[in-house]
């Protein structure tokens, strides 16, 4: 899988068409995409874009090819359950796979409740990623003890978790 990366114009305007070519590159070398990812810019885009960005991997993969896509929840207010499942259902819509970042509410939280949170969150899927991503890369990021992953390796439908960090 690879994170694939957001070009911009010089006017600040997403390159739609050199996105759409990355993106088939990326699968014509064999690699699964990932958009709306850190690489992609996910935390500054809004969400019309973030549907823009679905929109434009599934009409440059053509129907049935898969990819995973960021859902980013931290700058909003809400219910993180809602949160996370309006930005899972986008994605899994156009075929996609979510991949859950993290939020800074976690940082307060109890392994317990994290875990839990997932659970809620990945039970209506077949298939959802996790993010596991030190803070040395974002204020949001967290590294999850043993108890958390051992909780999150008992979910069904979650299927695996990104790891981003310096060590672990």
């Amino acid at each position: 899988m690879a994170a694939c990366l957001l070009p911009f114009e010089e006017d600040g305007s997403i390159a739609r068409d050199a996105f759409q070519k990355a993106i088939q590159r990326t699968e014509e070398a064999g690699l699964k995409c990932a958009v709306n990812m850190d690489t992609g810019y996910a935390n500054y885009l809004s969400d019309d874009e973030r549907v823009k960005v679905l929109d434009w991997t599934r009409e440059a993969l053509g129907a049935g090819r898969p990819f995973v896509a960021g859902v980013f929840v931290e700058s909003l207010e809400g219910d993180l359950v809602d949160l996370y499942r309006r930005g899972a259902d986008a994605i899994a819509e156009r075929g996609g796979t979510p991949i859950l970042f993290q939020t800074t509410r976690f940082h307060e939280w109890m392994s317990e409740e994290i875990v839990e949170l997932y659970a809620k969150v990945c039970e209506p899927y077949e298939s959802v990623l996790g993010f596991e991503l030190g803070r040395m890369f974002a204020p949001n990021g967290m590294i999850y003890s043993e108890e958390v992953i051992r909780g999150l390796m008992g979910i069904p439908s979650l299927k695996g978790i990104k790891h981003s960090s310096l060590s672990r």
